[in-house]
């Protein structure tokens, strides 16, 4: 693995066997990024399948050639892996999770809705319909009641015959009433699917942007560091590192690295400074911030589907209503109630006939005829990847520190006789920093 870094990492190969062998690592290389980006526009980014494979291909065929002829292009790429655990890293991941969410768990929400619409539609197209069914039972009821009453009336035998039924007016064009709420129901469809692709595409595009700017903020965060590390010998170099050690060695100076320099880091050191814990615990919190924003939405599903699976239940339990109609009718005649108001007694009176009689109907609130999609419940497997996603996203949080320790010790090792001048840059920086520490003790 040493001999085939060492051939990668040089600028010029020495013989044909380094140059097969650098072509070769250059194929291979090439082959996975270029499936990896294949996977990532088809099925992340939801690109057409033709666009992906061509995108793909040529995607490859460049990133193959600059491998193979532009030494500075490989070292930035060998960064930009490392690179993938910063912050850039973290939105590319976190795109990709906003997308999952988005494709797989905003139709589930929909689908719910959809189903709760439904049985909705279901009940009152049943329930008007069977209260239409029902004026029937009305207008036999007011009809007998109706008897009652002129019977009251003609036993009296007073003044002229009085028809005493109540007309009860039936409303015949029932067809009326379906079409209006058919043309309701398609119309809050139509709106839940107008929103549901306004939302979807309104993500994708937005995720679509996001990934392609953070591919060329990568690229680009490498470039600068690289351009950085060769132009400017003071830019990241306050590291403990192995030439630096045997620099201070040589020169008999390995005090220099003790006590004044504590502010060396060794690039293979686990342990992080303040500042890197603290920034680390800053970056695990706004993270928390999107975890949770994304448990919103997966609660939302569930609740969605809660209240759907209820709906369609509870509409099937309660398929038919009883509906009782009771008349009680009670008639009295007071004779000359005028005398008894003079001389304060009270009236007699003649009871009349009573009417009193019950009516039952069954009122169908749902029926089989209903077309009532089944309730889809929350996929385990999207909440699978969603909570793999973001234990890599917190482990990147953590790993960002170490991933830029392992940037510079790449670029060092493209360009070693460049990392000889650095190190002894710091040399001499120490140099005069314990120059001016004895000079202070000497004053």
């Amino acid at each position: 693995m040493a001999d085939l870094w060492t051939i990668y990492s040089k600028p010029v190969p020495a013989n044909s066997r380094e140059l097969w062998t650098l072509f070769l690592q250059s194929c291979c290389i090439t082959a996975v990024i270029g499936g990896l980006f294949y996977n990532w526009m088809f099925a992340s980014l939801e690109y057409s399948w033709h666009l992906s494979v061509a995108m793909s291909i040529s995607f490859s065929l460049l990133l193959l050639l600059t491998l193979f002829l532009v030494h500075p292009a490989r070292c930035v790429f060998s960064m930009i892996m490392p690179t993938l655990g910063t912050k850039q890293g973290r939105k590319l991941l976190l795109s990709t999770c906003t997308m999952i969410v988005v494709v797989n768990i905003t139709p589930n929400i929909m689908s719910n809705i959809k189903t709760i619409l439904q049985v909705i539609k279901c009940i009152s197209k049943n329930s008007s319909e069977s209260l239409l069914n029902s004026t029937s039972l009305l207008g036999t009821a007011s009809w007998e009641f109706g008897d009652a009453i002129q019977e009251n009336v003609n036993s009296l035998n007073i003044g002229s015959p009085m028809n005493g039924h109540v007309w009860f007016s039936l409303l015949k064009n029932s067809s009326f009433t379906y079409q209006q709420m058919q043309l309701a129901g398609e119309k809050i469809g139509r709106d839940f699917l107008a929103v549901e692709v306004l939302v979807k595409d309104s993500v994708r595009v937005g995720n679509k942007l996001v990934a392609g700017f953070s591919m060329l903020y990568l690229c680009f965060e490498s470039t600068w560091y690289l351009k950085n590390y060769l132009t400017n010998l003071s830019f990241d170099n306050f590291y403990m590192t192995k030439k630096l050690e045997l620099l201070a060695a040589d020169r008999k100076a390995a005090h220099l690295l003790v006590g004044p320099s504590k502010n060396l880091i060794r690039p293979t050191g686990l342990k992080l400074s303040r500042e890197e814990v603290t920034l680390c615990l800053v970056q695990a919190m706004l993270l928390t911030v999107a975890l949770m924003l994304m448990l919103v939405v997966v609660a939302i599903d569930h609740f969605a589907f809660s209240v759907a699976d209820t709906a369609v239940r509870k509409a099937a339990q309660f398929s038919v209503v009883p509906i009782t109609l009771s008349i009680k009718y009670r008639a009295k005649i007071g004779i000359l109630p005028f005398l008894s108001k003079l001389v304060w007694l009270p009236s007699p009176e003649l009871p009349l006939q009573d009417f009193e009689r019950s009516y039952h109907y069954y009122l169908i609130v749902s029926s089989a005829q209903c077309s009532i999609s089944r309730p889809t419940p929350p996929s385990p497997s999207v909440l699978l990847a969603v909570g793999l996603l973001f234990c890599i996203l917190y482990t990147t949080v953590f790993l960002q520190t170490y991933a830029h320790r392992l940037c510079r010790r790449i670029a060092g090792s493209f360009f070693e006789s460049w990392e000889e001048k650095r190190a002894l840059y710091l040399y001499k920086k120490l140099s005069r920093r314990h120059k001016e520490e004895q000079n202070c003790v000497r004053d």
